[in-house]
């Protein structure tokens, strides 16, 4: 028999996919417009390259602090829970 905290547990798992699922898919949304942006005004000769190489390399020190901090946690998730990669996929890719 599922008791109601088992039914509360699934479905807390498969909204929190839902959401990250989202999030995912709107990061990699904002970021490609962003890499357009540059792109075009990498074309137009509005910005340089060794501009935009020294700008990635400024964003280094910043990843490396966000990896330590997401690594931290990214143990708060249910990933290992099958509702909560439905919900991600589903966030994936109905967001």
């Amino acid at each position: 028999m599922i008791t109601e905290s088992q039914i509360i547990s699934l479905v807390v798992a498969f909204v929190l996919g839902l959401l990250i699922g989202l999030l995912i898919k709107k990061v990699i949304q904002i970021g490609l417009i962003i890499l357009a942006i540059i792109v075009i005004l990498i074309a137009i000769g509005t910005l340089s390259p060794s501009t935009v190489i020294h700008g990635l390399e400024s964003l280094g020190v910043y990843a490396d602090q966000a990896k330590s901090f997401v690594e931290k946690e990214v143990s708060i998730l249910p990933y290992n829970s099958i509702a909560f990669i439905i919900g991600l996929i589903i966030g994936l890719i109905k967001g």
